[in-house]
């Protein structure tokens, strides 16, 4: 009797978890602000609807926040399904909430290579080539919680410099997103900033990914107008993140989705990840261990 009414709630709790899955209706997409909203929004339209095509959803609906730290919250509070942030928002997460999220998935560069660089890059015609030129300048961060854009130059940065970054700069400030910091090193509001980009390819392309490559694509940046004047060490690519309040058969679903991309349609591959990448790989949350430990460190959570 005891063996029946076991097999009988376990044939239950998997009727329960199916019917669970089965109603997930809406799938909803978080977007960090990094970009210029429409062309974030259009860069996605292409996920949503090949997600609502492979998941079987009624709708797949698509969150553009002004600022990461609005996807981080809706992350954390459930109302976000998915999205792929750099690994600061993540480690974010992780260190309020361990359990709110799985980072599943992140890309490979054209090369191969699963890492991106903070660059810091000046107007060309200000005279700043180095550091040492840039000491007692102004100088942008993109938002707090980016890891190219801020946490990863404030680790590595002071050990270059050998001076704290809020002494050796005369003062510091945030852009609102990378291609609002880039334009507004154009502008002259900041004499130097950091955004990101892969590091491989040309400059004149702003690399083969990142904020720099898809400014040059949209025609609103011109490399020669800048030059670069610091390039930080190797930094892991961000993840893709899934809430785990959706049920496992839906977030296997999502990753299987993505994981089949690359091949199923490449140009919209190359859209969501801003770039001429490669392929999306498993990834888990020891690979991004090293900013986790960062971000304690630097902001504290």
């Amino acid at each position: 009797m005891l063996k029946k009414t076991l097999l009988a709630a376990a044939a239950l709790s998997v009727l329960a978890g199916s019917a669970i899955a089965q109603d997930v209706k809406v799938l909803r997409i978080g977007l960090d602000g990094s970009e210029n909203e429409a062309d974030q929004i259009r860069n996605t339209q292409c996920v949503a609807d090949g997600l609502k095509a492979f998941t079987g959803v009624e709708n797949v609906q698509i969150f553009p926040s002004p600022d990461y730290n609005g996807v981080i919250q809706g992350l954390l509070g459930g109302t976000i399904d998915i999205a792929s942030m750099g690994a600061s928002s993540y480690a974010a997460i992780a260190l309020q909430k361990p359990d709110a999220v799985d980072p599943i998935l992140t890309y490979t560069q054209s090369d191969g290579s699963s890492g991106y660089y903070s660059i810091m890059v000046a107007r060309k015609d200000s005279g700043i080539t180095s550091l040492a030129d840039a000491k007692g300048k102004k100088i942008g961060f993109a938002d707090p919680d980016s890891t190219s854009g801020y946490l990863v130059p404030n680790v590595a940065l002071p050990k270059e410099i050998n001076a704290p970054v809020n002494e050796y700069f005369s003062e510091s400030g945030f852009g609102g997103g990378h291609e609002n910091l880039v334009l507004a090193i154009l502008d002259g509001k900041f004499d130097v900033g950091t955004t990101f980009g892969s590091g491989v390819g040309n400059w004149e392309d702003g690399y083969t990914g990142g904020n720099l490559h898809q400014m040059v694509n949209k025609g609103n940046l011109d490399m020669d107008d800048l030059v670069e004047v610091w390039k930080s060490p190797l930094i892991p690519n961000g993840p893709l993140m899934v809430n785990n309040q959706l049920p496992a058969e839906m977030r296997e679903k999502v990753e299987a989705y993505f994981l089949d991309l690359p091949k199923s349609d490449h140009d919209c591959f190359k859209a969501y990840t801003q770039g001429d990448n490669k392929e999306y790989i498993k990834v888990d949350q020891s690979f991004y261990q090293t900013i986790i430990d960062a971000r304690k460190s630097v902001i504290g959570g």
